[in-house]
């Protein structure tokens, strides 16, 4: 007989590191984008853009 497949669970971290970065980057661009200008408007593109760029690579790589 072949044994079973051992089963990892995943802790906590594992599961919510990704969405907790996605939500971080959009607050900082979010906060950026209240508090300043020049380089603030950078740090906000970038912050606000990440988790649109992050979702579109998972959705592309998730469909191969």
């Amino acid at each position: 007989m072949d044994p079973q497949p051992v089963k990892h669970r995943k802790t906590r971290w594992q599961i919510f590191a990704a969405p907790t970065l996605i939500a971080l980057l959009s607050l900082v661009g979010l906060l950026a984008a209240l508090l300043g200008n020049g380089v603030f408007d950078w740090v906000s593109w970038v912050g606000l853009a990440a988790p649109l760029v992050i979702v579109g690579w998972a959705m592309k790589t998730r469909r191969r």
